[in-house]
């Protein structure tokens, strides 16, 4: 009983992993929202080892995922991803991200957070935030059902065989179909969101055909007529995710940030993980281990064979990272300090079941939470209990340095909070604006995060409980975290008075676009590099030399901007690796070495003075490297975007930008004129946003004020994503400060009051809102 133990951590994701599974013992595969898909590949069995590979490199967020069993067609079997770009994307694993995918599945009118597939039958079913669930034939590659009916998002798919299709829905009901898309049974029962479905093994103890879990922290067992057979209780949050075991067995996984194993109804087996989320878990069907994903950006593995175990300094690594957590409190519920026992209740009481937690309030004051484990027989630390969103009430240290608080910030659906530092002697809004800038956020951000600090160091209780929704978070129910842009659900005393409220236009300040995992970028270029090697192409592949020089230019990035400006000659010499990365090497393969040149333009002014000895600048050689002409490949031409914006960090870089604004605008609005690439857009309303502040000094013409403005309209009228929307307003405010002829040519020759009307309509975000009024107002 109660014996799985951590196999492997598999790191490498930059966001939330959403969606795992486990085909075989050999592969690994995941989805996260970092809008990539990952194959993970075992390169040795004791202690295990994985290779990562890129499945998939989209343009917004994966959140569901699903694996087709090879077959004669398809030997290596498929791998199926979808998420908020509304697209279904099948590819053969073998392949890489920039093959063309085996087939690309249009429908779907909103994020796809759902997805399951029936190798018997070759049947892929999707649910989404537009109430649809559809049904997919493999290799005809059409939709051949949309199962309809649902009043709320289908969170939860589950092709039961390949007559039988069930859903999970946020309006709390499971729906019964056919293949064919007609209704069978509508399941009541369920008192909150549908997020979770399993299906049982045939002849389950249980009687029961499937089971299902949600937002009530509860998991259910029914037959297939609608008859709920038993419930199981012990997760004390929101329930993500369900997968049974080749034995019978039930695991599951929630917000409370555990996984449970269950054994009949009982739970044998409560794993911890150090995150707020651990979103999804799938089993291997011939080992039985186990794979999860969280919000920690983490994939890891269990498994109950010792010798895939992982080695022991590597389990103590994941057990005192539990230990090390921070819990807070409204996740836990109003904790009584005063009514707490201490310390010695661990050695006098034993648990009454697995999972058990007990508080302990420890001598120094805090309070620290402890789970039972009935394998163990012992009470095992699972983390510290903090104050609102982040105190522990006690000095903590963040950076080097003490604070009273160091909150937990949610920034955008799903992602790993952020640290927000804060003492009481500070004025909130002081810490608001350094956090903004330290984490190159949107301004707009700043009242609310204000606000934030405001009610939660005088008593108030951000957010709401875990079975609450807060207005503005996913439709129906979903994380259960403050978020700046949302709606606050802090009390309204603790606002400041609208006076007080900054104007966000003009903006004052250059942006840029600079966070990046310099490890994968290094271990990328050697893995292509050695690749160039082997297929004979060793005049463009850099040679061992050019690597050391690459190697130690990363080791500069990450020693941080000292470094780069007392060691020119590496930096030199690991810049012209990168530059023969980016005009010689396939175009294909070119990803991390703008993804390092975007990196340097905005860390050192190097890049700016860079010249061959012809006397082209950084803005000639990437116009010479083709990167613009290649629409095919739009992640290219975004990092290139990325990188002339990243150059107004610098007073070079500013100059160089501003003496090549003609060929730079050129160049970026040709290549990127109707592109569906959020992440390119945005990088494009940045960059015209740095221009836009680079032009309000006096000494610049109002003419390319004109050529900025009639670009940037054309995104706001266009654009359905709301951060380049946002940064398009922004630049255009920006713009507007410069004077009457330009509002006038606003008005009278780019209409931009019809533009932002229409943008208007295409969001209810409160920023967006803002914004818009201030333009208006300067327009008046």
């Amino acid at each position: 009983m109660g014996d799985y133990k951590l196999s492997a951590c598999l790191q490498g994701h930059e966001d939330d992993v959403r969606a795992v599974s486990f085909p075989n013992p050999e592969l690994v595969l995941s989805a996260s929202r970092d809008a990539t898909v990952r194959l993970w590949k075992r390169l040795r069995h004791s202690p295990p080892e994985y290779d990562c590979t890129l499945s998939s490199h989209g343009t917004a967020f994966i959140n569901a995922l699903t694996y087709l069993q090879p077959s004669a067609e398809y030997p290596e079997g498929l791998v199926i991803s979808g998420g908020r770009d509304t697209i279904i994307e099948v590819r053969q694993p073998g392949k890489s991200s920039e093959e063309d995918a085996e087939a690309l599945l249009l429908g779907h009118a909103h994020n796809i957070c759902a997805l399951d597939s029936l190798s018997d039958g070759g049947l892929i079913v999707s649910g989404g935030w537009d109430a649809q669930a559809r049904v997919w034939k493999v290799g005809k590659w059409e939709c051949e059902a949309v199962l309809e009916g649902h009043q709320g998002s289908v969170w939860a798919v589950l092709a039961y065989d390949k007559n039988t299709i069930i859903t999970g829905c946020a309006d709390k009901l499971i729906r019964v179909f056919t293949e064919t898309g007609k209704l069978v049974k509508t399941i009541r029962g369920s008192s909150d969101v549908v997020r979770a479905l399993c299906r049982l093994p045939s002849r389950h103890p249980s009687g029961a055909h499937f089971a299902s879990a949600g937002n009530d922290g509860l998991i259910r067992f029914w037959t297939l007529d609608g008859r709920e057979v038993t419930q199981l209780q012990g997760h004390e949050s929101f329930i993500y995710s369900l997968t049974c075991l080749p034995n019978g067995d039930l695991v599951s996984s929630g917000e409370d940030r555990t996984v449970r194993i269950w054994q009949g109804s009982q739970c044998i087996q409560t794993i911890t993980h150090p995150a707020i989320s651990v979103w999804t878990v799938a089993v291997c069907p011939q080992t039985g281990d186990i794979v999860t994903g969280a919000s920690d950006r983490i994939v890891r593995l269990f498994t109950k064979s010792r010798e895939r175990q992982a080695d022991g300094h590597t389990i103590q690594a994941f057990e005192e990272s539990v230990k090390a957590s921070a819990i807070p409190q409204q996740q836990v519920g109003n904790v009584k300090k005063e009514q707490l026992p201490g310390p010695e209740f661990l050695q006098q009481k034993s648990g009454t079941k697995e999972g058990q937690v007990a508080m302990i309030r420890e001598t120094d004051g805090s309070v620290t939470a402890h789970q039972w484990s009935s394998a163990t027989q012992q009470w095992i630390s699972v983390g510290t209990v903090v104050d609102s969103a982040g105190s522990s009430g006690r000095k903590q240290e963040f950076q080097g340095k003490d604070y009273d608080y160091v909150f937990d910030v949610d920034i955008e659906d799903g992602k790993p909070p952020l640290k927000l530092p804060y003492n009481l002697s500070q004025n909130p809004y002081e810490a608001a604006t350094k956090f903004i800038q330290d984490n190159e956020l949107p301004i707009a951000y700043l009242d609310q995060v204000a606000n934030f600090i405001t009610s939660n160091t005088q008593g108030g209780v951000i957010g709401h409980s875990p079975h609450q929704t807060a207005p503005g978070s996913d439709p129906w129910g979903t994380e259960s975290r403050y978020r700046p842009g949302e709606i606050s659900s802090a009390p309204a005393s603790s606002s400041l008075p609208p006076e007080s409220r900054p104007k966000i236009l003009p903006q004052t300040s250059y942006l840029s676009i600079k966070s990046a995992n310099l490890k994968v970028v290094q271990k990328k270029i050697e893995e292509i590099n050695q690749q160039l090697i082997e297929n004979g192409e060793k005049d463009i592949s850099l040679n061992p030399k050019e690597i050391n020089y690459l190697q130690s230019l990363i080791q500069l990035l990450e020693d941080g901007h000292g470094a780069l400006h007392h060691q020119s000659h590496p930096l030199t010499n690991g810049l012209e690796s990168v530059l023969k990365i980016i005009t010689l090497w396939p175009p294909a393969q070119r990803i991390p070495g703008l993804d390092l040149l975007r990196l340097l333009a905005g860390a050192t002014a190097a890049v700016a003075k860079y010249e061959t000895p012809s006397g082209d600048t950084i803005v000639q050689i990437l116009e010479r490297s083709g990167v613009f002409e290649d629409k095919e490949r739009s992640n290219n031409i975004m990092l290139a975007v990325r990188t002339f914006a990243n150059l107004f960090e610098s007073e070079e870089g500013r100059t160089v930008a501003d003496g090549n604004f003609e060929k730079i605008t050129s160049l970026v609005e040709s290549s990127s004129t109707g592109t569906t690439n959020r992440n390119l857009t945005i990088a494009v309303t940045t960059l015209y946003i740095n221009y836009a502040v680079l032009l309000t000094f006096p000494t610049h013409s109002i003419e390319r004020a004109f050529t900025l403005l009639e670009s940037l309209t054309a995104i706001i009228s266009t654009t359905p994503d709301s951060e380049a929307l946002y940064r398009a307003l922004v630049g255009s405010g920006t713009l507007l400060s410069m004077g009457d002829e330009i509002r006038s040519a606003a008005v009278e020759i780019y209409n931009l009051p019809h533009a932002i009307e229409k943008a208007e309509h295409t969001t209810k975000e409160p920023r967006i809102k803002t914004i818009i009024q201030e333009i208006r107002d300067m327009l008046a």
